[in-house]
């Protein structure tokens, strides 16, 4: 088995691989003049090949299926893609759109695909492979609970994200809910937890994702209002766009916590122990 990492995941691939008791495989990435991406596997062996690369961008997704045709002669092809761009765009809204997620999966020439906590997990029939999606929820709970927070509650920002955060204070043995917005009027909204009082609680925000954060901040602000001691604020997938970060830490989060399925400072988590079991599950 050889683990190659791709440009956006290097060092997730790297820990899988330490996992593993393996040496990950060197590529090299370049760019030509005209912005056209270089891949180049360097290792002339032929053998089983587990592919781990996020496709955060555009670019990312094109080293992945460079990565995908280098590995041609080799007899099995797994695909990990720990962060999987488009996957949102699961259906059709209006007329004439693509479904992006299916037009990205039907590009994955592999034999198995492995996704982590995808957005859509109908996304995984697009594929043109076995496909399975992986959870990081018990990787979030070991986190969590090494930080000795104060009677802590999970809170899920909606109804319908609930399930992670179930999963995962399931794992700790804590309580979890979800927020819940109610309109009084045209302009008057509350945002609260449904079923727990958060007053003197420790509060960890859970989602597969956080984008903009804008929802975020506006929750974190109320929490505090309504008497939450620190307010956490925890991802599988950081994408963090533009400013979201300091929109976060201005509305009073106390930290952001995430895994490397993209690679950003705030990837406290690694999701390597659970690819790797789940690699070590195809021997």
């Amino acid at each position: 088995m050889k683990i190659i990492g791709g440009p956006a995941s290097q060092a997730l691939a790297s820990r899988v691989a330490r996992e593993l008791n393996l040496t990950p495989t060197v590529c090299d990435f370049t760019k030509f003049p005209d912005g056209e991406l270089y891949t180049r596997i360097l290792d002339e062996d032929v053998d089983e090949v587990t592919i781990i690369q996020s496709t955060t961008t555009d670019t990312d997704l094109m080293a992945l299926l460079q990565l995908i045709d280098a590995c041609e002669d080799s007899p099995v092809i797994n695909v990990v893609i720990p962060y999987m761009g488009y996957a949102r765009q699961d259906k059709k809204f209006k007329h004439g759109e693509p479904i992006s997620a299916r037009a990205v999966a039907r590009t994955i020439n592999a034999d198995r695909v492995f996704t982590v906590n995808i957005h859509e997990a109908s996304v995984l029939d697009y594929f043109n492979a076995d496909a399975f999606d992986l959870n990081a929820s018990q990787q979030i709970a070991y986190y969590i609970r090494s930080l000795g927070l104060s009677n802590p509650l999970i809170v899920s920002p909606d109804k319908g994200a609930i399930d992670l955060a179930e999963r995962t204070a399931r794992e700790i043995g804590v309580d979890y809910d979800y927020l819940e917005k109610v309109r009084h009027s045209g302009d008057s909204v509350t945002i609260k937890t449904k079923n727990v009082d958060v007053k003197d609680r420790d509060i960890v925000i859970l989602d597969d994702m956080i984008a903009t954060g804008g929802t975020m901040a506006e929750s974190i602000k109320l929490l505090k209002s309504q008497g939450a001691k620190d307010v956490y604020l925890a991802c599988v997938h950081p994408v963090l766009a533009r400013n979201a970060v300091m929109r976060l830490f201005n509305a009073g989060v106390k930290d952001i916590i995430a895994t490397d399925t993209i690679e950003k400072s705030q990837s406290c988590i690694t999701v390597a122990p659970l690819i790797a079991s789940t690699i070590k599950g195809l021997q």
